[in-house]
């Protein structure tokens, strides 16, 4: 039986170890001649602590949320607000948009990424039929932003190898090379959003000739 102050109070200490990282960032601002490497450093730094910190708590909530939708018989209640959403076509392509852009991915994955689109692929099978399975697979990311909104210049600074870390066992079998092919693009929008699509590698001719507006009666 979990802990209940125990593990409040270990929530409580996440959120203030995050809010003391913040503190030593705006010192690094508190000079005329700001170094910018340092707060980007620093930035990066602060991101894995929140990221982590959210990833704690998001368990937390799982560990300690009653199963109340039993007792009155109703439908539980999304435990997060996700940003995101899931959708499998009539052909088996898996749609998952995220309301967000791809984070930075200088020095690892971001855990928080993978965690997020587990947490929606989750959602999906609790209101709709199995997900699809994918012997082998294309995974087609694509990024909707503009030169303003964007958040990471380089596709390789991108952390985009957090979805086949996500998707790998569930989806498809494994994310080798011949087993999973992977194409990184990007869309001019003013609202920001990444959209990952996994298709059958057989249907890439397909998807991209609606993606080039060559079937205009049809949309991904």
């Amino acid at each position: 039986m979990p802990n209940l102050k125990t593990d409040m109070c270990r929530a409580q200490q996440v959120a203030y170890e995050a809010y003391l990282a913040t503190g030593s960032l705006l010192a690094l601002t508190d000079c005329d001649k700001p170094d910018r490497i340092r707060i980007a450093l620093a930035l990066d730094k602060l991101a894995g602590q929140m990221e982590n910190a959210a990833m704690e708590v998001r368990n937390l909530c799982e560990l300690h949320r009653p199963n109340i939708h039993e007792r009155f018989k109703k439908p539980p209640l999304s435990p997060v607000i996700l940003t995101g959403d899931v959708s499998v076509n009539e052909y088996g392509w898996v749609h998952i948009t995220l309301y967000t852009l791809l984070p930075h991915c200088r020095f690892q994955t971001p855990a928080y990424l993978t965690d997020t689109i587990s947490r929606l692929l989750d959602e999906y099978e609790v209101k709709h039929p199995k997900l699809p399975r994918f012997d082998r697979a294309m995974l087609i990311v694509d990024e909707h932003c503009d030169v303003d909104s964007r958040q990471v210049y380089d596709q390789d600074n991108k952390g985009w190898k957090a979805i086949p870390n996500a998707i790998k066992g569930r989806l498809i079998d494994d994310d080798d090379q011949f087993s999973l092919q992977v194409a990184l693009i990007s869309t001019k929008d003013k609202e920001p959003s990444c959209h990952i699509y996994l298709i059958h590698p057989e249907d890439a001719g397909d998807f991209f000739s609606l993606r080039t507006g060559q079937f205009p009666h049809l949309y991904l």
